[in-house]
């Protein structure tokens, strides 16, 4: 009988190895599930098959941005209470607005505090 993993889980769509391995780290230390894809394209049937507690996503990426992954997310009624933060290098406050427009519940802009971006995932999963 397989036991049930109780743990909240995180989809993470980063291409940048450091930065992937680095949050991948911090989030299963915090107790997290994490799962990792590196390209947009798929995400949005992986966030379909897997549905995580909450998807972390770099806007740049290969193929599909991440505001595009979000807005298909949000748009999608099966899909649409998942919880989606906002990973960006280009912090400016045109882009905060973008994303939360867009459905983004959380947005963090590159390089971050790591105390900051605990502290976020942690809200976005107390209300998953």
């Amino acid at each position: 009988m397989e036991e049930k993993d109780d743990r909240k889980s995180v989809l993470l769509i980063e291409d940048e190895d450091n930065i992937a391995l680095a949050l991948e780290f911090l989030m299963q230390r915090q107790g997290y599930r994490v799962e990792r894809i590196a390209s947009g394209a798929g995400a949005l049937e992986h966030v379909a098959a897997a549905r995580p507690d909450l998807v972390v996503s770099d806007v740049m990426l290969p193929e599909v941005s991440g505001y595009e992954i979000c807005q298909r997310i949000k748009a999608a009624p099966a899909l649409s209470a998942i919880k989606v933060m906002i990973l960006t290098a280009r912090g400016t406050e045109m882009e905060r607005r973008k994303a939360l427009a867009l459905g983004a519940d959380g947005f963090l802009s590159k390089p971050f505090d790591t105390g900051e971006l605990l502290s976020q995932v942690a809200g976005l999963l107390e209300r998953a």
